[in-house]
């Protein structure tokens, strides 16, 4: 078995710095790094991936790229460095097979929240933290054959894969949004079609865009404008009515793997932000869409209420008139006396 699998093995280690920690939100991705001739990024939820954990996971990069049979077969060891005392370091180590349809791996509960946060512990000094991966990753020979076909291969439609993370694949959830033909963007990767003329817009008013990518591999050109243009499509083609909860954590990740590519997007960043904002807006619309329901409710019963009792005066004007009319040549008697009768 072991003459039939020749293996190249490459073991590096990634750091990672982590500024402003109390400031981040539910999702950080790393820049992507490069080890075994593959790109990998790494990425946490700081405040827990639905535990009271920190969550640390390794990402093969460019999960949507990832050609039919393509696996990597890596160990690796993730590391929360201690700041205060080197030998108090938080190190978890495991190994994962990654492919296609399992591209993340890691840990759910890798530290608590509370241990972390904890100012004599020294995880978190001057509200930062470092986190290093050390990756031994093995490419098997026939990976290599996947590899070269790959390359020589007419590319395939691309696909946006949002993933709930566990350490078991298994429970993985994924909603993917296929996109379509791909086609060349100034030569210089291609991009799906549908995002090249809004790539062309905002490239032509910020030249930066291109500037700050253009000493990058042509696969990594391609993975950046392909995020780029995901997020202006989405900001293109949804409506504040159609923003609902699911929508709302699709923009969010895309919007974070966008940020890894370091592009200057203090142009961008308003609307993104803005759109994200709209979660506040839709939820305060619908309770004031409940208020006013409510509100027209009552004026239905007020209404209501009023032709009744609108009603009832005639009624009662009337039975006035009845009871003049009735009493008109009438006496009362003592209803008490005796009838009796007279010798």
């Amino acid at each position: 078995m072991e003459n039939q699998q020749r293996s190249d093995e490459t073991a590096e280690t990634f750091t990672w710095t982590i500024k402003s920690f109390s400031k981040l939100r539910n999702k950080l991705y790393s820049e992507i790094f490069f080890i075994g001739g593959h790109p990998w990024r790494l990425f946490i939820f700081p405040k827990g991936n639905n535990v009271d954990y920190l969550s640390i996971y390794l990402d093969a990069g460019d999960s949507a790229n990832l050609p039919y049979g393509w696996s990597r077969l890596a160990k690796f060891k993730l590391s929360l460095i201690n700041k205060v005392n080197s030998k108090m370091t938080k190190t978890k180590e495991t190994e994962h097979e990654f492919n296609a349809r399992e591209s993340d791996w890691g840990f759910t509960s890798f530290i608590p929240l509370n241990e972390i946060w904890d100012t004599r512990k020294g995880f978190i000094v001057d509200d930062t933290c470092i986190i290093e991966a050390e990756i031994f990753v093995t490419k098997r020979e026939h990976e290599n054959q996947v590899d070269q076909a790959a390359k020589s291969a007419t590319v395939a439609p691309v696909s946006t894969q949002v993933n709930v993370v566990s350490d078991n694949p298994s429970s993985k959830e994924t909603s993917s949004i296929a996109l379509g033909e791909l086609v060349d963007f100034r030569g210089l990767g291609k991009i799906e079609k549908a995002f090249i003329p809004l790539l062309e817009e905002v490239c032509l008013r910020y030249p930066s865009l291109i500037e700050s990518q253009q000493k990058r591999s042509r696969k990594f050109f391609e993975w950046a404008f392909t995020a780029l243009g995901r997020v202006l499509h989405f900001l293109k083609t949804k409506k504040v009515k159609d923003m609902n909860d699911v929508l709302f954590v699709h923009l969010q990740d895309l919007w974070e793997e966008l940020e890894t590519f370091k592009f200057d997007l203090t142009w961008l960043e308003p609307h993104v932000q803005s759109a994200l904002g709209m979660k506040n807006y839709m939820e305060k619309a619908v309770e004031v869409k409940k208020m006013k329901e409510n509100v027209a409710v009552r004026e239905m019963e007020i209404k209501r209420l009023k032709a009744k009792m609108a009603s009832a005066e005639i009624d009662l004007e009337i039975a006035k008139r009845d009871l003049v009319k009735a009493e008109e040549g009438f006496k009362e008697l003592d209803l008490d006396r005796e009838l009796g009768y007279k010798a």
